[in-house]
């Protein structure tokens, strides 16, 4: 489930056309924040602290136009505390840790090891009875609520709800491959044949042998930019695969040992960068920008941020986002992170905050939150939403208060300012044929006492060993090696046990 965290693009980003503006009905009118859905009453404006994320360059001040207007539709008075995403985990430590937590809070991590233990002590309210007064919210997929229950199966948080198709998968330079009268790969063998061409063909036809056919690369704490590839070995979203019913950790299955091989050889034939262990995700998309990149992993709707600049020079430079890679698609859990009430706040108040939120997740909520005022901080032309300048200058995005009101869209992911129709209509079509096949996490939200204390270290090891092996820095007979150990590893079986125990209790509860 990775957001797309560059600044600049995400500034310019905005989601959808106005056709999809008017799809989706509103169950309840507009909410004060003051009172109970749908109803209106002139009473003293509700005060609000809420903490959360923001993506655009500067966050959105008190006095922003688009802030005070939604305080004047909702009754309430705001006091918002925006976050770097760059600081968030270290912010949000030391405000639960504090107990001075605000109304509203944003847990980026439901399931951290904090926000589990605070749940437990009964920190956060629990709201599943209370949600039915509020129908807007409940249009969120039944997943995003699923997947962001606690250990006990209740809901304590609002999901900040995400389209479970058209996430972070490779996404490929369409006329590289039509100039070398290539097809789409759909293979991660046809996809090896297509990358060693992108480096040995000259697919910029600049006579120079400087592509970067796979601008991916890992970190520290895992596969990062090769995850999605990585994943397309072993057919599942993550760490953990569901085998004859149970859970099994992929780093013991021969699957990975396979992708493992794929990368080290495309390192070793200088398909991978070079600096592969430490490179950043803006080094990255300075390749793709620069024209050398063949290949690189992101939303549907990120693969738009490199073709736009390459269109600049090259009318005919298209980034394709992937479909499916040995039959596999990724499938996101359906959420980013969820909001959360403390038991602090009086149950009166919680009623107030569920009907702002509520508001929040209708048409008129959302466009304000994320488009502005019509006619001063977008328009509309053609069935889509052009932002003007005034909403750069007023911080008006989904990047901003986006990230506080959202009406669910399916195809979130699919639209970017500038894209014109036919990108959008081919994204909307791609993330449809993801849908159908697309697997997830089957490990989300499940707990696990022993991984809370160990699994933080026991991952870095894993993947360090990972990085070895593609670099070459270790053969591949020390993976099986280092696998033969986890397997004997008390700690990893115990997570084992314990993941397995949380799952099958989950699925119990469901039926």
């Amino acid at each position: 489930m990775k957001e797309n965290k560059k600044a600049s693009a995400l500034l310019a980003s905005v989601l959808l056309v106005s056709s999809l503006l008017a799809a989706c009905g509103d169950t309840a009118a507009p909410a004060p924040a003051g009172d109970s859905p749908g109803k209106v009453q002139d009473t003293k404006p509700t005060d609000i602290s809420i903490m959360t994320m923001y993506y655009t360059p500067e966050p959105p001040g008190p006095d922003n136009v688009v802030v005070k207007e939604i305080e004047k539709r909702t009754n309430t008075k705001l006091k918002i505390t925006w976050v770097s995403p760059n600081n968030y985990a270290d912010k949000i430590n030391v405000t639960l840790a504090s107990g001075d937590i605000p109304d509203l809070i944003l847990l980026d991590d439901p399931f951290s090891s904090q926000v589990r233990s605070m749940v437990a002590q009964g920190a956060f309210w629990e709201l599943t009875t209370l949600l039915k007064d509020y129908p807007n919210l409940l249009q969120y997929p039944k997943v995003s609520w699923e997947n962001t229950k606690q250990a006990d199966g209740k809901t304590y948080g609002i999901p900040r709800a995400r389209p479970t198709d058209g996430g972070g998968f490779p996404y490929i330079r369409k006329d590289w491959l039509d100039a070398l009268k290539l097809e789409v790969p759909t293979t991660t063998d046809e996809l090896y044949t297509v990358l060693k061409a992108f480096a040995e063909k000259d697919p910029d036809g600049n006579g120079k042998a400087d592509t970067v056919p796979y601008v991916g690369f890992v970190d520290q704490n895992g596969m990062a930019y090769l995850n999605q590839l990585q994943n397309s070995f072993t057919k599942t979203n993550g760490d953990w695969k569901l085998v004859d019913g149970k859970l099994v950790n992929v780093h013991l299955l021969p699957e990975l040992r396979e992708s493992l091989e794929w990368m080290n050889k495309a390192f070793k034939e200088k398909l991978l960068p070079e600096d592969v262990a430490v490179m950043k995700n803006t080094q990255a998309k300075d390749l793709l920008k620069a024209n050398r990149g063949g290949l690189f992993q992101d939303t549907a709707e990120a693969a738009w941020e490199p073709t736009e600049e390459l269109r600049k020079t090259d009318p005919k430079a298209d980034f394709l986002p992937l479909v499916s890679l040995n039959g596999y698609s990724n499938k996101d859990s359906g959420f980013f992170g969820m909001y959360a009430i403390p038991k602090s706040v009086n149950e009166a108040k919680v009623k107030k905050l569920l009907a702002f939120m509520d508001y929040g997740a209708t048409q008129e909520g959302y466009t304000l939150a994320s488009f502005g005022l019509k006619d001063v901080h977008y328009t509309e032309k053609d069935g889509m939403i052009i932002p003007t300048e005034q909403a750069k200058k007023d911080i008006v995005a989904q990047q901003a208060f986006g990230q506080i009101f959202l009406k669910y869209d399916p195809y979130l992911r699919a639209y970017r300012t500038g894209m014109p129709a036919d990108v959008l209509e081919r994204n909307k079509k791609i993330i449809d044929e993801k849908a159908k096949i697309s697997i997830g996490d089957p490990s989300v939200g499940l707990n696990s006492e022993t991984n809370i204390k160990v699994g933080t270290e026991l991952r870095k090891k894993i993947q360090d060993m990972k990085t070895k092996v593609i670099m070459g820095k270790e053969p591949i007979s020390a993976w099986d090696d280092y696998v033969t150990k986890l397997k004997a590893d008390p700690e990893l079986a115990q997570i084992t046990a314990e993941l397995n125990e949380a799952y099958q209790k989950r699925s119990a509860a469901a039926k």
